[in-house]
């Protein structure tokens, strides 16, 4: 009986592939068509006549141009959507489709049949032999077994009654496996998809997307959608597949450069970048808050993560830290910036040729001659306005100076060329050209001060936030965060030396940002649309408040799990009751995943015990080899089991990245492994690509990526020894799918002291 349903579905299988290919045909037609118009209408470009004789002459060149240009477009976008259409025919003459599903809709006869891809394919108009994962119809395989199913469709809830649920697994136009289930996405189909060897590429999930996955790509309703979820959950993945829903959903009218994704480092963004591309979707904006800070402040060295990483593991001025991460330190900004439209605004001289033009008190005395209506935006339009009429004032009056009638009679033809410019040269009188070409000049000697005026050059940024900094003790109580005078005017003091150098701390950048776009009146960038922060348990509550400013009218979408916290630590446990007062709780949807897919029961239950009080983890039933535990008395011994457990990893074919906790044990360790001839790539920065073969990571790089096997180096007392890096430890030893292996000299970490021994093989005894 099953292989009779299997002979049958290859059969389907194979009348889908051959309509496919004969579409991509057709589609590889439309290319070559558009791209010969295309070609012939560029070279009717070059044979168009520049008729510049008479005004209708040049209005019917003008007309000529556009028009060819029209086409020029119109023929580009033509190859643009046959070059994708053939895209995604390829794609799918491969694996046309992961599954089909059997329901009928109310009183219908009989039931009806669809299958489901990575993309959508019809025969003819209203006649779909494959329905994209995206489209409404599609969530009933992923939200339910079988029987009453409801799903929602833009005309509202639709209930229909499933009969089958069928899943295959096909490459290369033949069905390898076909299996029926009652299940969301049946657990053999699961199985197959995380028993596969780890890759330096994610991959896309839209096969095995679960219930509680499903929920969060489909969602339209949330202005926050939180996402907490053990580390392996999917999180990521069904992130980036709700990344190509919404693209989907919201085709017309929604482009990937109105959504950006805030990842943890740039390593990261290498590893996700194939996903939405496999999905016939343009990537959308990828970037971190690092490089977001640093781009706006080009000329300031923001606080790398290495650097972060760091100065979170030492106690210096830990509490001034968390206060300035703090969404009471997000509002002590804005109480400070709606007292500058009283007092206290800083301002500079605009100077001309190193003489003062207006004064700084000149520029205060504008600033605050406005009433109260006028707040901080308003008030700096207005003063602008002033300063540009001065200006305007000073260069008529300096036309009549005298080295101006000097330079203008010293005027070459060039020179003369150039001022006029595209202007007409007929004047009534000498006079009249004399005081053009007058005017002329003054305006290009004032450049300087026109640009200083419009680009608001007269404000004193760097002044007003030292007088910010100072000022914050009268504006909270420094005693609620455990900080005292001396400590803050010693991490004031610290912040203004390292200003100099031209370095600021991330706490600090946003702080200086937040401040500038209020004192300018900014208003963030409007045409965002969807904002995703990864690893968000690293995100103070001020970067997350001002990223909700940045992006006004921006959903967002967070994800992260509370258990992997290295650089808030506890203060991501705040996190989520923070966010409530940032959102409306009407439109707030928090999605907890519990389950964990990426790694073996065996190593998710020893990374669950690791952890004190730890968010809810449940192991997927994928069963292998216990953690293994090496304690060395002497280092030399400590690298010779590394050696041996590479090669065992490279025997078995699997992946292997070392993480040591800072850059500088990595680079011990790739020294020892290259003098004992062992291949093995270091990633010393977040821009690194990940290459194939043994890797060795900082933990602080680790974040979010996955491999076969994980060797965490020196987890030793002295290395490991406080209780800040449970989380730390914790995200290493969870990026292991298959095999993980603690190494340690000396004393075993004590964070390791509760977790049962019956967890994990110690082969030390």
């Amino acid at each position: 009986m099953a292989e009779s349903i299997r002979d049958h579905e290859q059969q389907h299988l194979d009348a889908v592939v051959d309509k496919v290919k004969q579409a991509e045909v057709v589609a590889e037609q439309d290319i070559n068509t558009a791209a010969r118009d295309r070609k012939d209408i560029e070279r009717a470009f070059g044979e168009v006549h520049l008729n510049t004789g008479s005004y209708e002459g040049m209005t019917d060149t003008a007309m000529s141009l556009r028009a060819q240009q029209q086409m020029l477009d119109e023929r580009q976008n033509s190859w643009q959507r046959a070059t994708s259409r053939l895209d995604v025919l390829q794609k799918l003459e491969k694996t046309p489709y992961f599954a089909r599903i059997d329901f009928q809709e109310g009183a219908a006869n009989k039931p009806e049949s669809i299958y489901i891809g990575l993309g959508s394919f019809a025969d003819s108009p209203d006649h779909f032999l494959i329905y994209d994962w995206r489209a409404p119809i599609s969530s009933i395989y992923y939200d339910g077994g079988l029987g009453d199913i409801t799903y929602q469709t833009p005309d509202g809830p639709q209930t229909v009654d499933v009969k089958l649920k069928r899943q295959f697994q096909i490459k290369d136009g033949a069905i390898l496996t076909v299996f029926d289930t009652d299940e969301v996405v049946g657990d053999q189909m699961l199985m197959e998809a995380l028993g596969n060897a780890s890759d330096t590429k994610m991959k896309s999930i839209v096969t095995t997307i679960q219930k509680e996955q499903n929920q969060i790509i489909r969602d339209t309703k949330s202005d926050l959608l939180f996402v907490q979820g053990a580390a392996g959950s999917g999180k990521t993945a069904a992130v980036l597949q709700r990344v190509a829903w919404l693209l989907y959903r919201y085709r017309g009218n929604l482009t990937a450069g109105q959504v950006v994704l805030f990842s943890p480092n740039q390593l990261f963004n290498d590893y996700i970048n194939q996903v939405l591309p496999e999905l016939g979707e343009q990537n959308m904006v990828q970037m971190t808050y690092l490089q977001y800070t640093n781009r706006r402040l080009p000329k300031i060295q923001v606080e790398t993560l290495q650097q972060r990483f760091s100065a979170t593991t030492s106690n210096d001025f830990r509490n001034v830290a968390a206060l300035k991460g703090s969404l009471a330190y997000f509002d002590v900004v804005t109480a400070y910036a709606n007292h500058l439209e009283q007092a206290d605004m800083h301002f500079r001289d605009i100077k001309f040729r190193d003489q003062v033009f207006v004064s700084k008190e000149k520029i205060a005395e504008i600033y605050y001659s406005f009433n109260e209506n006028y707040h901080l935006g308003n008030r700096l339009s207005a003063t602008r306005e002033t300063l540009i009429k001065m200006l305007n004032r000073r260069i008529s009056s300096e036309i009549h100076d005298k080295w101006v009638e000097e330079t203008v009679q010293n005027l070459t033809k060039e020179q003369v060329d150039t001022l006029f410019g595209d202007q007409p040269r007929e004047f009534d009188s000498e006079e009249k050209e004399y005081r053009f070409l007058a005017r002329q000049i003054v305006m290009q000697a004032f450049k300087p001060v026109q640009l200083a005026i419009s680009r608001s050059r007269y404000l004193n940024i760097n002044a007003q936030y030292a007088h910010f900094l100072r000022h914050v003790p009268k504006l909270l109580n420094l005693d609620d965060y455990q900080v005292t005078d001396m400590q803050w005017n010693d991490s004031v003091d610290a912040t203004l030396a390292g200003y100099r150098d031209h370095q600021l701390s991330l706490a600090d950048t946003s702080a200086y940002l937040y401040l500038y776009d209020l004192m300018t009146g900014k208003k963030g960038e409007k045409e965002i649309r969807f904002v995703f922060i990864d690893e968000v348990q690293d995100y103070s509550a001020f970067q997350l408040a001002f990223l909700k400013f940045s992006f006004p009218r921006a959903r967002f979408t967070l994800l992260g799990d509370l258990n992997q916290a290295i650089f808030t630590q506890e203060n991501s446990r705040t996190l989520l009751g923070e966010l409530s007062t940032m959102f409306d709780p009407e439109k707030t949807r928090v999605v907890q995943l519990t389950k964990s897919y990426r790694s073996t029961q065996q190593i998710t239950d020893f990374t669950k015990d690791l952890l004190v009080d730890g968010e809810q983890i449940t192991a997927f039933d994928r069963t292998g080899d216990k953690p293994h535990v090496y304690v060395a008395d002497t280092q030399s011994a400590l690298h010779a089991r590394l050696i041996d457990q590479l090669t065992a990893n490279d025997a078995a074919d699997e992946t292997t990245a070392i993480i040591g906790k800072t850059l500088a044990e990595c680079e011990a360790v790739a020294e020892e492994l290259k003098a004992a001839g062992v291949h093995a790539t270091l990633i010393r920065t977040e821009n690194q690509r990940l290459v194939s073969g043994t890797l060795i990571i900082p933990a602080y790089l680790a974040k979010g990526l996955e491999f076969d096997a994980i060797i965490v180096w020196d987890a030793s007392a002295t290395v490991y020894g406080d209780e800040s890096e449970r989380q730390l430890l914790y995200t290493i030893c969870s990026r292991a799918m298959h095999q993980l292996t603690i190494l340690a000299q000396g004393e075993l970490t004590p964070l390791m002291s509760h977790v049962d021994q019956a967890l994990y093989v110690d082969e030390t005894k």
